[in-house]
């Protein structure tokens, strides 16, 4: 099951995502960097989700601004 958020919701989970987990933004892209590879990422929203009881919502709001910053690196 993909979630592509609205970017008006994608940008209210970001800011409400240190809150509700007590984590900041680079340091759960830390854990996405260092977790496993996977390609697609729905199986990394899957996993974040599961192995770090998140909701599935801020798992996938999480990849999408991992993936988004991560290409805006290499430009």
């Amino acid at each position: 099951m993909s979630l592509n958020h609205s970017p008006e919701t994608h940008s209210k989970l970001i800011a409400r995502i240190p809150q509700v987990t007590g984590r900041d933004i680079p340091e759960w892209f830390t854990t996405i960097e260092n977790g496993p590879s996977f390609t697609r990422c729905e199986e990394r929203s899957t996993w974040l989700a599961e192995e770090h009881n998140l909701s599935h919502g801020y798992a996938a709001a999480l990849v999408r601004e991992h993936e988004r910053t991560r290409r805006a690196r290499h430009y």
